[in-house]
């Protein structure tokens, strides 16, 4: 591509662009963005950044059998793990396991079975749970729901350090244990 084409494209003079090539000029910001829309490449494709190897950074979604996508947001065995959920309507399939589960609903309405009980939860609304409780979540409509899950493998617990009485009383936990605590 010429550099007249280039500054066509992108929107930036042509002068600009020429000290960019001759290194007279030192790439910012408000340049290499319309550069990277132009080539179709993200920022760290053109500046070359190092990979991180930070989960968060590098995120790699997946596909799950059941229907829907997990991005892992963290990746500490034996540990607390986060998981971002996407999911789609699916049929019901109660399952359990050890540890205990925290989920958040970012956006949509979430449909939580918990044995023989069903909760309806909506954007902003949290429940907790044993993993071994028989369990099922997903979307309570023909659509789909996104949720932050927190996971501990090994029973691990939230621990409030600090909360005020108005956010205790507007926030339930829903959790087949908390009842008798």
């Amino acid at each position: 591509m010429t550099l007249a084409a280039l500054a066509e494209r992108s929107g930036l003079s042509l002068s600009t662009l020429s000290r960019l090539e001759t290194g007279l000029r030192q790439p910012t910001l408000d340049l290499l963005l319309p550069l990277a829309r132009v080539y179709e490449l993200s920022l760290d494709d053109i500046v070359g950044a190092p990979e991180s190897g930070d989960r968060r950074i590098h995120l790699e979604p997946r596909a799950l059998a059941a229907g829907g996508v997990v991005v892992p947001l963290t990746d500490y065995p034996g540990r607390v793990q986060v998981f971002k959920h996407v999911l789609g309507p699916r049929e019901p399939r109660l399952t359990r396991h050890e540890g205990h589960a925290w989920i958040h609903v970012l956006a949509g309405t979430l449909r939580l079975l918990l044995d023989d009980a069903e909760h309806v939860l909506a954007p902003g609304e949290v429940a907790q749970f044993d993993a071994m409780t028989p369990h099922w979540f997903g979307p309570a409509d023909g659509l789909s729901v996104e949720i932050l899950h927190l996971f501990g493998p090994r029973g691990e617990r939230p621990v409030t350090r600090i909360a005020s009485v108005e956010s205790a009383a507007m926030s339930p936990t829903l959790a087949s244990d908390a009842e008798q605590a």
